[in-house]
């Protein structure tokens, strides 16, 4: 809970000297937000290994229906890889482009999910034999 605390303090100490820097210096508001950013993503990531590690358990349990975890993890990731680059896009001023990577993460998520929604559709037809 401390970690979720001190995550916050910086993205709001990051947030407040961006926002003094804006009026004098725009550009370094801008990296000053992408380095907070950074800065919270590696957090998340060491969030990300402990809730992986959980997975990999999960994993074991399943046997044959691994692979729709690793889809599941392939769908995780494309998600927040396609939220981190939007949001960075969109404090840059970059509205349009934020909008074209989700739309692209959107896709992609479609996608990679294709094979739980054919895997179902068998399902669905065995049934009806």
């Amino acid at each position: 809970m401390s970690e979720i605390v001190r995550v916050g303090l910086l993205g709001i100490a990051g947030i407040l000297i961006a926002i003094q820097l804006r009026s004098h210096r725009p550009e370094y508001s801008a990296y000053i937000g992408l380095a907070v950013g950074i800065l919270i993503l590696g957090y998340a990531l060491r969030e990300f290994e402990a809730v992986l590690g959980q997975l990999r358990q999960i994993q074991g349990y399943l046997g044959a229906g691994e692979n729709y975890l690793a889809i599941l993890m392939k769908v995780i990731g494309i998600t927040y890889i396609c939220e981190f680059s939007s949001g960075i896009c969109k404090d840059a001023g970059y509205g349009t482009v934020a909008e074209q990577i989700e739309v692209l993460g959107k896709l992609s998520v479609m996608v990679a999910g294709l094979p739980i929604l054919f895997a179902v559709i068998e399902q669905i037809q065995s049934f009806m034999r």
